[in-house]
C-alpha cells in the first residue's frame, strides 16, 4: 500500500492544490455560518460531495425539510450515476475496497481514474484506491484549515464559493490538453448549452448528461481508436466509452 500511495501522490498533486484551496473555501463559509470545525470535518468525512457541501451550508436554515434536502442532493449529484456506470466492472473485483471506491468517486477522482496509469510493479487496485484516499485526505485537510482560519479571521466571504467552479475549469483545460481528440469535450459543451437553453440553468444537469451519453454512444466506434482511455482489464482504472 505504501508503494501504491507513493506512485499515486504525483498523479494527485493537481487535485491536492485544488482541493486544499476549495476545501479552505468550504471551511471558511461553514465557519462563517456559525458551525464548529468538528462539523466541517464530519461533513467532509461522511458526505464528501464537493459542490453539494457548499449547497448544504444553506440546508441547516429553519424551514428546510428533509424532502427538499433529498431532492436537491439528487439534482446536484445526479451526474455521479453516469460516473458509476462506467466503473461497474472495474470496481467489481476490488473486495472490501469497493464500497469506499463508490463513495469516493468525486468529479476529480473520476477524472484521474479514467486517465492515470499505474507504474510497473504497482497493484492497479491499490493504485486507484490510493488516488481516491489521497484526494479525500486533501479535501478534509482543506476543510479543517478553512474552518480554523475562519474562527480567527473575520472577512467578507462573498464570491469565495467560485473556487469550485475554478477547479472544474482547471480540470477541463488539463483534459483538453492531454486528450488526443477534442470531440468528447465539444459534445459535452454542446449538450450543456442545449440543456441550458431547453430546460434553464436550474434544470440542465440531468438532460445534458442524458444527451451526452446518447451522443457518445452514437460516436463510440469512431472515438474509441482515438481515445487513450483505460481498458476493461483494469490495468489503468476504468472502462472505455
Amino acid at each position: 500500500m505504501k508503494k501504491a500511495i507513493k506512485a499515486a501522490f504525483p498523479v494527485t498533486v493537481p487535485v491536492l492544490l485544488g482541493y486544499l484551496f476549495v476545501g479552505i473555501a468550504f471551511g471558511l463559509l461553514y465557519q462563517n455560518a456559525g458551525y464548529h470545525i468538528l462539523w466541517a470535518l464530519l461533513m467532509s468525512l461522511t458526505v464528501y460531495a464537493g459542490s453539494m457541501q457548499f449547497v448544504a451550508i444553506n440546508f441547516f436554515a429553519p424551514g428546510i425539510g428533509l424532502l427538499e434536502v433529498a431532492l436537491m442532493t439528487l439534482l446536484v449529484n445526479i451526474r455521479h450515476v453516469f460516473y458509476g456506470l462506467s466503473f461497474l466492472k472495474r470496481f467489481q473485483g476490488m473486495g472490501q475496497k469497493k464500497p469506499y471506491m463508490i463513495f469516493s468517486l468525486t468529479d476529480e477522482t473520476y477524472s484521474l481514474l479514467c486517465s492515470a496509469k499505474p507504474p510497473e510493479g504497482v497493484d492497479p487496485d491499490r493504485f486507484i484506491f490510493a488516488i481516491a484516499l489521497l484526494n479525500q485526505c486533501y479535501w478534509v485537510a482543506g476543510s479543517a484549515l478553512g474552518s480554523v482560519a475562519g474562527s480567527f479571521i473575520s472577512f467578507n466571504t462573498t464570491g469565495i464559493d467560485f473556487a469550485m467552479t475554478a477547479l472544474f475549469v482547471v480540470i477541463l483545460v488539463e483534459q483538453w490538453l492531454s486528450c488526443p481528440t477534442h470531440l468528447p469535450a465539444m459534445i459535452g459543451a454542446a449538450c450543456a448549452l442545449l440543456g441550458l437553453f431547453a430546460f434553464g440553468a436550474d434544470n440542465l444537469v440531468l438532460p445534458a448528461m442524458i444527451f451526452m451519453v446518447v451522443l457518445l454512444m452514437a460516436f463510440r466506434r469512431p472515438l474509441e481508436p482515438k481515445l487513450s482511455l483505460p481498458e476493461e482489464s483494469g490495468q489503468n482504472g476504468g472502462e472505455p466509452l
